[in-house]
């Protein structure tokens, strides 16, 4: 009796080892962005970094000598002009979220078919030069003006000037002034992140709280606002970033008592011969103390909410 044997099954050839070639197009993509900021960002920064720690003027030059008293010079002598900035700033951002939280509110979920000119209403203003804009609070905030005449006639003038805040019966080269003009000027960078996020938000959640009995603030507290919150984080740090930073307000609507860091930085740059690094010095000062500010507030808040 015969037996069949199966016939061995043919043994595969093994490919040899291959390394996985590397994909270079994400790099080539992002080459472009990291040389832009390269060049317009790290570049500067470094640059006033070893600035501030130079020594010299204008007529002999400025040589790098580690000199880091440009720093205690620059926290020392200008205490008032980081306090002026910080605190316009910080008001600004709580006025200009006051502001357009409503705003946005309305058009987001009142707006309907006019949302797109409503939005672009808000955007209008800001095709006209920053410098123009800031010039024209000078005519509004007149002393012969309807918003002083105003004021004065309900005797809040009084109240603010025992604030600090004006100055008699003048509204105009007063702390007052320079806020509402930062205020003015920052408000769309505010309202627009904050209609992003509430846009997003389903009205059948508000429909599900008022058929819950709920009120229409409880509603807002629970559902509105939790989920607005990435556009409120959003849109206080575009505000509060290049509020802390911006003189010109202060220049045009304030008064010597008002000045802030960056009015200093200008005087020190154009106006002495050996202000560079005592000026670069407070650059990086307001940097750190920037950034510092807001990683913090990020944390705080929860960096989740940016996403």
């Amino acid at each position: 009796m015969t037996t069949l044997t199966e016939a061995p099954a043919p043994v595969e050839e093994r490919a040899p080892d291959r390394k996985p070639r590397r994909n270079w197009t994400p790099w080539a993509l992002l080459l472009p962005g990291l040389l832009w900021l390269t060049v317009f960002f790290l570049v500067p920064i470094l640059s006033s970094v070893s600035a501030s720690v130079q020594t010299g003027d204008y007529d002999d030059g400025f040589k790098l000598t580690w000199h880091w008293a440009n720093y205690h010079d620059a926290i020392a002598d200008f205490g008032p002009q980081y306090y002026h900035s910080l605190v316009y700033s910080l008001l600004t951002t709580i006025v200009c979220l006051a502001l357009a939280y409503p705003v946005a509110y309305f058009i987001a979920f009142k707006g309907g078919r006019w949302k797109t000119l409503l939005m672009a209403l808000v955007i209008v203003p800001s095709f006209t030069s920053f410098l123009i804009r800031t010039i024209a609070w000078k005519t509004i905030l007149a002393d012969n003006g309807t918003v002083v005449h105003t004021l004065a006639s309900m005797h809040l003038l009084k109240i603010t000037t025992a604030l600090g805040w004006t100055v008699g019966n003048h509204v105009l080269a007063s702390p007052a002034a320079v806020v509402c003009g930062m205020v003015y000027n920052f408000l769309p960078f505010t309202i627009l992140p904050l209609y992003t996020s509430l846009e997003k938000i389903d009205p059948r959640l508000h429909e599900a709280g008022a058929d819950l009995y709920c009120s229409a603030f409880t509603t807002w507290r629970r559902i509105t606002l939790p989920l607005s919150m990435p556009g409120v984080i959003g849109g206080t740090l575009l505000t509060f970033i290049p509020a802390v930073g911006d003189y010109i307000n202060a220049q045009l609507l304030g008064n010597p008592n008002t000045t802030v860091v960056g009015q200093r930085i200008e005087d020190l740059f154009l106006r002495q011969t050996n202000g560079y690094p005592v000026g670069s010095a407070m650059s990086v000062v307001m940097m750190v103390g920037t950034l510092v500010i807001v990683m913090t507030y990020i944390w705080r808040a929860g960096t989740e909410d940016l996403l």
